[in-house]
């Protein structure tokens, strides 16, 4: 079964860090672009970070730049999202996504005192 299932989501005051994680199975991993996406309520979907197969470096949005770092190991088919200095702004659901392939569920992230 083609799936992404991400894990490691949950509350956190600002400024404080979460690492979120995202496992890969049904497909090979390495072909693919692999990305993270956010959606906040009322808003649309949205790019955070994405590598790419090519050379493996990572893009990230400017609102995340020098405070989120993304990683992705394919032996392990899985991708990473380490989140530091979180503000309120990033609270949303956050997804992983082997692009062209498939999505996965998502995860809440909530960013509160």
């Amino acid at each position: 079964q083609v799936q992404l299932v991400e894990s490691g989501g949950g509350l956190v005051q600002p400024g404080g860090s979460l690492r979120l994680s995202c496992v890969a199975s049904g497909f090979i991993m390495s072909y693919y672009t692999m990305s993270w996406y956010r959606q906040a309520p009322g808003k649309e979907r949205e790019l955070v970070a994405s590598i790419p197969t090519a050379d493996g470096r990572p893009n990230y949005a400017d609102s995340v730049k020098g405070r989120f770092t993304m990683g992705r190991e394919n032996a392990k088919k899985t991708v990473s999202l380490q989140m530091n200095s979180l503000k309120p702004e990033d609270t949303a659901v956050y997804y992983c996504k082997a692009e062209s392939k498939v999505w996965g569920q998502g995860i809440q992230v909530t960013v509160s005192s």
